[in-house]
């Protein structure tokens, strides 16, 4: 078999540049060359081909490995998409996008039956129908839709604070509002990690002692937790339905319904930072052992590939 070539897009900072090369030296070892450092932004597509520095993507690589989240642009993501229409990608466009929108990723989770906080999406002229949302909910939580690590989250408790906020919202142009009833619980989460329908790791995050969200970039912080076989069926069951070959599923207990809830499906879940490693997340090597495995199996499946 002739060999075969992938490229990959990873993360940097926070022990990034390290993983990348413990997964580049395991390909090796299968006789799988990496190409590293493909990022999109710098391609460009011309006729038939995408092309980054020299090399034909479409033509040249068998799978393209694409994992990082706080860099993508508009552009890339369009290449991205483009991309995944002529050859294999992990996680696939089609999953990522998903995933990258909270309502989308909402509606499809409670249409298979999993639970996520009650939402509302309505048209920005539809203003009114957040007043009567907020007497329903008494709580609840605006959301960007395509926002990531927290940001933009803002929780309304009570019709004074959403007058204060609509005029911000307004001046934003937004084309739509989308909304969550805010849940109670005790601010604390499971992050769960799932590769190629594999459970791979269980942590916690807690928010602090002046916020209210669990994001490490809203001042959450890390710490040890068990899961358990529902919540692992749980985080399973959602990276099955959304299509994501690599996962990691927010999930939070809520005390009025006394049920789990998933909070969000992460296409790009971050590895344990070498801080983390040595307050005892160990799964990195375990995460890049399945990583491994599923580039190998997906790539395999372009036996077509063109040459020049």
């Amino acid at each position: 078999m002739e060999q075969r070539t992938i490229g990959m897009w990873l993360y940097t900072n926070g022990g990034g540049d390290k993983i990348a090369k413990k997964i580049i030296k395991k390909l090796a070892e299968r006789d799988i060359k990496t190409v590293s450092g493909i990022n999109l932004r710098h391609a460009i597509a011309r006729n038939s081909n995408i092309v980054h520095n020299g090399i034909k993507l479409n033509k040249e690589l068998d799978l393209f490995f694409s994992y990082n989240a706080g860099e993508q642009t508009q552009y890339q993501t369009y290449i991205y998409q483009a991309l995944n229409r002529v050859m294999p990608m992990i996680n696939s466009y089609d999953s990522f996008s998903l995933t990258e929108d909270k309502f989308h990723t909402s509606l499809v989770l409670k249409n298979a039956a999993i639970q996520t906080p009650d939402y509302k999406l309505c048209h920005r002229d539809d203003g009114h129908e957040l007043k009567k949302i907020i007497k329903k909910w008494d709580k609840m939580v605006y959301k960007p839709t395509d926002g990531w690590g927290g940001l933009g989250l803002t929780k309304i408790e009570n019709e004074a604070t959403l007058d204060m906020l609509m005029p911000f919202l307004n001046q934003m142009d937004l084309r739509y509002f989308y909304v969550e009833k805010f849940i109670e619980y005790d601010n604390t989460d499971f992050r769960i990690d799932i590769v190629d329908g594999e459970f791979v790791s269980c942590y916690g995050r807690k928010a602090n002692e002046t916020d209210w969200r669990t994001n490490i970039t809203a001042g959450g912080s890390v710490f040890m937790r068990e899961a358990n076989d529902e919540i692992v069926a749980i985080a399973k069951k959602a990276c099955e339905v959304t299509g994501v070959d690599i996962g990691g599923v927010d999930i939070i207990y809520d005390r009025e319904k006394e049920e789990y809830i998933v909070l969000e499906v992460n296409g790009i879940p971050a590895f344990a930072t070498p801080e983390q490693e040595k307050m005892g997340l160990d799964f990195n090597d375990k995460k890049i052992k399945l990583i491994v495995d599923l580039i190998d199996r997906k790539s395999r499946k372009r036996p077509n590939k063109a040459s020049e």
